[in-house]
């Protein structure tokens, strides 16, 4: 699916890759639900999302607390504080270390509640989005705190593309199941 350019292209690609990452979940044995991931085998896989996550849980959790920085992004700037997307101490070139914080806030979290959190914070994030017109998502200079970018890229990010991520993520994870079965 081509990256989403208007608002309607947005609710469509994150519902759909929302939905299909559930049914990918639905569709994993207990086995492999519960099996931690271990993709050390794996030479292209050197990223450090790639050790930080241990479980299918870690993921879900992980795009729950993207979805949480998303919220607060849009809440904060249309009530009219001027604040960024990553907390103060984060650049994009530090995001690994927010991340593994997010990964460690999660750690008591359970598989079924970080699939409850998600679901609700991924509706959450879609009404987001549909109170913006199409423009203020994808004209630049409408949302200044995206600085050159347009608001919908990070909608983008934060659901469909996020979702696809994943996606990749816990497939790997499967084919590493089947492979050792």
């Amino acid at each position: 699916m081509p990256r989403p350019r208007s608002k309607e292209e947005l609710l469509k690609a994150a519902e759909e890759n929302f939905q299909k990452l559930n049914q990918l979940i639905d569709s994993l044995s207990e086995k492999e639900q519960s099996t931690p991931f271990d993709f050390s085998g794996d030479e292209k896989k050197k990223e450090a999302h790639w050790k930080r996550d241990k479980n299918v849980r870690d993921v879900l959790v992980h795009l729950y607390e993207w979805h949480q920085l998303m919220i607060h992004f849009v809440d904060e700037n249309r009530s009219g504080k001027n604040v960024q997307f990553l907390p103060k101490m984060y650049t994009w070139r530090t995001i690994a270390s927010m991340n593994q914080l997010f990964w460690q806030k999660h750690q008591q979290t359970g598989f079924e509640e970080a699939r409850e959190l998600l679901s609700a914070s991924h509706k959450e994030v879609v009404k987001r989005i549909e109170q913006f017109t199409n423009e203020e998502l994808f004209m630049e200079k409408v949302f200044p705190a995206v600085g050159g970018s347009v608001l919908g890229s990070y909608f983008v990010s934060s659901t469909s593309s996020h979702y696809d991520w994943a996606m990749k993520k816990i497939k790997a994870h499967r084919k590493n199941c089947k492979s050792c079965a």
